[in-house]
């Protein structure tokens, strides 16, 4: 009997912690998007702004100096704190917002994730400080603040809660916050949705396999996981050429920014500028055009090799729905549908969360095509090698053997 209110007891505490780091998540989640949504439609009203992305940079810049972050790592800081069990800087949440504001208010191509990561990971660590929790229980908290945030600003609950679990230990769940992780993002979902924050969602037709189509499908699946690797090594080595060439922040975030005006320059618009989730569903839809994933790549991959702020996920998302479409186009598939399967395959591919990723394609494009979205997972998961956006999540203190296939020593 002792033990049954001692398991009450930890439920009922685990469910009024989850409420209020969810109802956190979701008011910071919808607060970024509206402010991003804002910035975004304030530089599509006025596309002049772009001139100013050096003068963004020289504030970004100075923002993380005087808030001492200078070194700061972004998620990989956040994933090695919750290995290491150790707080997440609370100033990372107001530098983070401000900063990826300033990224995409003057055209510079990042996301929203990464950064709402940071943003709810910095919230709930100081949610547990006030509560002066232990380091294993503000673990917990710190990743359900990380799925919350993430379930508020994007709309799916479920993925958002098996990504944080999923992304911060490879080939494992950290159990005891399967729970918490999943009710904070359930309530980070319909509170944002209270708000107005709809998810990103797509509708697509059934997909029907005989052998030939199959082995397009298999075409398909090979594509993006080659092109999940070059985009891994196209932002990590961007990343460390600039800082090679560039040791002053300044000057490396002055000369990314002349780079991505003057490529936008010949571009002749701004369609690779911000997160890039409207090019994602309009390939979905069926229309990109050959190079769009290519340059999405290079403009991301320089913005953040910059020092911009922002995130990786959505241009990722991009990135593999217009490579989907093209490629589905020239195999003589269906370019909507394989814009999907893009999509959702890059995404695994590059965050090595096969089990996320599955469920990301239920959340965002029904469950109809379940088996043919769970085969392509698992044959980028096992393809993309040892590759990943986050070297932290093969980070030395992991205690679980991972396979042979996602072996720890990363570098990129």
């Amino acid at each position: 009997m002792k033990q049954l209110v001692k398991y009450v007891l930890m439920f009922l505490k685990w469910t009024a912690f989850s409420l209020a780091v969810g109802a956190i998540g979701g008011l910071l989640g919808s607060a970024f998007h509206y402010t991003l949504h804002g910035v975004t439609h304030l530089r599509g009203e006025h596309p002049w702004l772009i001139f100013l992305l050096p003068t963004g940079g020289i504030l970004t810049v100075c923002l993380y100096k005087l808030s001492g972050l200078t070194g700061n790592r972004g998620i990989n800081e956040i994933i090695e704190a919750l290995l290491e069990r150790k707080n997440v800087r609370p100033v990372i949440a107001p530098v983070i917002f401000i900063a990826s504001a300033i990224t995409h208010l003057f055209g510079g191509s990042s996301g929203r994730e990464g950064a709402a990561f940071q943003l709810g990971g910095s919230a709930a660590s100081a949610f547990a400080n006030l509560f002066k929790l232990k380091a294993e229980k503000k673990t917990v908290i710190i990743m359900c603040g990380m799925a919350a945030t993430f379930a508020g600003l994007f709309g799916t609950p479920l993925t958002a809660a098996l990504f944080t679990l999923e992304f911060a230990s490879v080939g494992t769940f950290f159990s005891p916050a399967v729970f918490p992780c999943y009710l904070s993002s359930f309530v980070a979902a319909k509170l944002s949705h209270l708000l107005g924050v709809h998810a990103e969602t797509a509708v697509i037709g059934n997909i029907e396999l005989d052998a030939i189509g199959f082995a397009k499908f298999t075409l398909i699946a090979v594509g993006i996981s080659l092109v999940g690797i070059l985009t891994c090594y196209a932002f990590h080595g961007f990343e460390h050429l600039a800082k090679k060439v560039f040791s002053n922040n300044f000057y490396r975030i002055l000369a990314g920014s002349v780079i991505i005006i003057l490529a936008t320059l010949a571009v002749g618009d701004q369609r690779y500028s911000g997160a890039g989730m409207d090019m994602a569903l309009n390939a979905v839809a069926g229309n990109s055009e050959p190079f769009d994933f290519a340059l999405k790549m290079l403009f991301t991959a320089v913005t953040l090799a910059a020092g911009f702020k922002g995130g990786e996920i959505v241009p990722v998302f991009c990135i593999g729905a217009t490579f989907g479409c093209t490629a589905g186009a020239l195999l003589g598939l269906d370019p909507g549908i394989c814009a999907a399967l893009g999509l959702v395959g890059l995404f695994c591919c590059v965050t090595n969360s096969p089990i996320a990723s599955i469920v990301l394609s239920i959340e965002m494009f029904g469950g109809a095509n379940l088996h043919i979205f769970a085969l392509l997972c698992m044959i980028c998961f096992v393809l993309s090698g040892h590759t990943g956006l986050y070297s932290s999540q093969f980070n030395k203190h992991h205690k679980v053997a991972l396979s042979e296939f996602k072996k720890p020593n990363v570098e990129h």
